[in-house]
């Protein structure tokens, strides 16, 4: 039986890479603190903080592969240093926001990275943990650069967003969606992925993407999932962004929402992960899931991305 460590696991994307390996046959062990949940059911969960010198003492063995979830330079580098001879293959999620240019649809994994001079940045140091990593284990790892997650669980709000807010009802602010674009993947679609490329050897950077569609069609999906009459009203960039919306992600936002300017952020090329075996789900199969999910957790929850009904309310009322 295979053997794999996930050095995390109990996160969202890392529980759910767990459960992926597990159905695929693996034997997994999760190497965290536990604190942001249990892993997947099966999995074998050791508890450890990766800042002690000691913490990988109890995976110290020949694994068939390692998933590396972590962007810390720090814990990047000394699971390299206690494992990187113990692995057959490795995986380490990045990001595409490793590019350095949003501006070029379908660019592919040959495109110009970003150049790290601040760790502290997220894309630098991801960029970074993918010089570590390829330095160490050369031809035996995947750089999996994982574009925008969405489905059930997620912690960001960036996608459950809309189909919880059509499901609310009432005008709904959108933004203009002509010539806009989103490209999300389900996260069990990635961790499918993750789980099969380990398995089958697939090595290099890969763009671990979703389908690229155009954002009216996924607000459009929102909208029919939640099967709630409601009124879009759409509004200019440059009208939202006076009355203080922000772009993407966080407060006062309107998630998926990018400048003209990034029309190649959410238009990544997918040709590497389609052939290396990836597969997605249908658009309306992920935004129902994660409907369902926000359902769960309740529809007036406090969220980190988008705005609320009272910020809503006061950008249409100007």
């Amino acid at each position: 039986m295979r053997q794999l460590l996930i050095l995390g696991g109990t996160g969202w994307l890392g529980r759910a890479v767990a459960a992926q390996a597990l159905a695929q046959g693996a034997e997994v062990t999760c190497l965290a603190r536990g604190e942001s949940g249990e892993t997947a059911p099966g999995a074998r969960l050791i508890r450890a903080d990766r800042n002690a010198p000691d913490s990988y003492a109890r995976v110290q063995r020949d694994w068939d592969e390692v998933v590396e979830l972590s962007w810390d330079a720090g814990f990047v580098a000394s699971a390299l240093d206690a494992l990187a001879d113990r692995a057959a293959h490795w995986t380490l999620v990045s990001s595409v926001s490793v590019y350095a240019r949003s501006d070029i649809p379908f660019a592919d994994e040959s495109a110009e990275l970003v150049e790290p001079s601040d760790l502290e940045q997220y894309a630098d140091a991801k960029v970074h943990a993918e010089r570590l990593t390829s330095a160490r284990l050369g031809d035996r790892v995947l750089l999996a650069r994982a574009g925008l997650i969405a489905g059930p669980g997620d912690p960001s709000d960036r996608f459950g967003y809309w189909p919880a807010r059509f499901a609310r009802g009432g005008r709904v602010l959108a933004p203009e969606t002509s010539g806009r674009h989103a490209q999300a993947i389900d996260v069990d679609d990635l961790a499918a992925w993750i789980a099969h490329a380990g398995r089958t050897g697939v090595t290099g950077p890969i763009n671990a993407v979703g389908e690229e569609l155009p954002l009216a069609a996924v607000l459009a999906a929102a909208r029919d999932a939640a099967a709630v009459p409601s009124e879009t009203v759409a509004i200019d960039d440059e009208t939202l962004t006076a009355r203080g919306v922000a772009y993407w992600a966080g407060p006062r936002s309107l998630p998926l929402w990018l400048p003209e300017s990034a029309g190649g952020f959410a238009r990544r090329s997918d040709a590497a992960f389609v052939a290396s075996g990836g597969r997605r789900r249908p658009l309306a199969q992920t935004m129902h899931r994660a409907l369902d999910d926000e359902r769960r957790r309740g529809l007036d929850r406090p969220r980190r991305a988008g705005l609320t009904l009272d910020e809503e309310a006061e950008v249409l009322a100007v």
